[in-house]
């Protein structure tokens, strides 16, 4: 996404305001960023950011090769190097290389927490199934097998949705 100020970089600072009771959302640049005061909370106390992720990434890139993105020709070694990605793409060109850094950092890979209100039909059965198998293994432990086999119904009716939602989205194609 493109900064709103001056158009003509990639975005990577999010501001939110609320002024008056209304919300109001701004995507810019560092650049604009610094410009407009927005600099580095964590910079004002001595504290670099780059410098943390950078660590968690230490080791990795030497032995990748000179492989770049295809879309801001960032390579991985420069994303070890300073902590940053370069753009959306990078997460994609540089998937396994990433991984282990991800993992380190957040613990998993996978989202489990709210979903944005925009997100698609597909995924938020793919979380309601993964929910539910969590409580049907726990249902099967503490042998509640009343409950169990509602979850297994259940966990069947929301993949027979899903096939039919992945079906409905391929004829319109």
């Amino acid at each position: 996404m493109l900064c709103q100020s001056c158009e003509k970089r990639q975005a990577t600072t999010h501001i939110k305001t609320i002024l008056n009771g209304e919300l109001k959302e701004f995507r810019l640049c560092p650049e604009c960023a610094s410009r407009l005061g927005y600099g580095s909370f964590f910079g004002n106390f001595g504290f670099d950011m780059d410098k943390l992720f950078g660590s968690f990434m230490e080791g990795f890139g030497s032995e990748r090769g000179s492989k770049r993105c295809s879309f801001c020709g960032s390579s991985f070694e420069e994303i070890a190097k300073s902590g940053k990605i370069g753009c959306a793409h990078c997460y994609e060109e540089f998937y396994e290389d990433l991984l282990p850094s991800i993992r380190r950092i957040h613990g998993r890979t996978s989202h489990t927490g709210k979903l944005a209100r925009s997100a698609g039909n597909e995924v938020r059965i793919k979380n309601e199934i993964t929910k539910c198998r969590t409580e049907l293994e726990k249902a099967i432990k503490e042998q509640e097998f009343e409950k169990a086999a509602e979850l297994r119904d259940r966990i069947r009716e929301l993949e027979k949705n899903m096939q039919e939602e992945k079906a409905s989205a391929q004829g319109k194609e």
